[in-house]
């Protein structure tokens, strides 16, 4: 495998004021993304690259506006086109350490198309997906993922429409990192934000976030204080999959199918648990643990796949090195002299 991590280390210690723009933040008190803003602020002095080689970029949406709030460079772009801007920029300079910005709408609806290519070349781009399950900065309309029979401005009898899985959508691409986090544990936001930056590829990051207005407390089921620990399962590599507030429960594999099963019971113990394994280029219990939903299951939470593979960038620098080594042009010169010349 081809690792082409390029980026500049900086010579000062940076903190997180050195990141922090001096816009107004304009999303609505309560927003998720207020806390997205701040684990990010708290990341980036932490992966230690030099401030101008940072690249923060985003298409439409509340999540779009993104790149005013982080004193980086930045592109806004157009509805879907995060990931095709990001793709150019990464690969004209692979020296930058280029983060996307998008939400559920704006990177699998208009931008569906961008995203999973971006996913299969896996181009060294690092995708925040603000997934609140509606449209809320047109005002409430049924997004991708909002769940189906949801009352919205635009499904007024409930939506008819199967909503995406965001891991079964990365893991069908080939996508080789998807984690998963709710927008109220900055904790543990930052620390898989930081697991996202450390992989060569394309990472995607599904961060639960409340939209205050349109999808209030949407993912509540899951994040609540007095929920979480009963329906959320915090993956750890090489640790057994253990969950409940008395870490009681596990989840085990039968045949070809997870099962939640109880510690204590039945004869089972922790060591016929399943253990995580967020490295394994096999995919299928990556799906299977990205696709576990509530009440039946707790849902899975921190870095689900992290898969080693090469990634397009790598291998496209490798590309243009190898030619550059065995091409009979070296110069401007050799070049005018090559193939039908002729002379007065």
């Amino acid at each position: 495998m081809i690792m082409y991590k390029k980026v500049a280390k900086s010579p000062v210690e940076l903190s997180k004021q050195d990141f922090v723009s001096d816009q107004m933040v304009k999303w609505c008190p309560g927003c998720g993304a207020h806390a997205i803003l701040a684990a990010v602020a708290n990341v980036f002095p932490r992966i230690g690259y030099r401030k101008e080689n940072f690249a923060m970029v985003s298409g439409i949406g509340c999540s779009s506006r993104f790149p005013y709030y982080v004193d980086t460079f930045g592109f806004h772009g157009i509805h879907g086109r995060a990931a095709a801007i990001a793709s150019g920029l990464k690969i004209a300079n692979p020296g930058l350490s280029v983060w996307v910005a998008t939400g559920d709408g704006d990177s699998m609806a208009i931008g569906g198309n961008h995203f999973i290519h971006v996913l299969r070349r896996n181009i060294d781009i690092n995708i925040l997906l603000f997934n609140n399950q509606i449209y809320g900065l047109t005002k409430g309309q049924f997004s991708p993922t909002t769940p189906l029979g949801a009352v919205t401005k635009t499904s007024p009898h409930g939506t008819i429409e199967h909503p995406f899985t965001v891991s079964g959508l990365v893991m069908g691409a080939q996508g080789t990192f998807f984690a998963r986090v709710p927008d109220n544990n900055i904790k543990l936001m930052s620390d898989v934000i930081y697991e996202a930056a450390k992989h060569d590829g394309t990472s995607v990051v599904e961060i639960l976030q409340n939209c205050i207005i349109y999808a209030d407390k949407v993912h509540e089921p899951v994040t609540t204080r007095d929920m979480r620990e009963e329906r959320q399962l915090f993956l750890k590599h090489g640790e057994p999959m253990i969950f409940g507030k008395n870490r009681d429960k596990g989840i085990m594999l039968t045949g070809n199918s997870l099962e939640v099963v109880e510690i204590g019971k039945n004869g089972i113990n922790e060591d016929d648990l399943l253990v995580h394994d967020m490295y394994t280029k096999n995919p299928s219990i990556h799906r299977m643990t990205g696709w576990m939903k509530a009440p039946d299951f707790p849902v899975a939470m921190g870095v689900i796949r992290a898969a080693p593979a090469d990634s397009y960038d790598g291998l496209m620098e490798r590309q243009i090195e190898t030619a550059k080594k065995n091409s009979k042009i070296q110069s401007v010169n050799d070049l005018l002299r090559s193939g039908d010349t002729w002379e007065k």
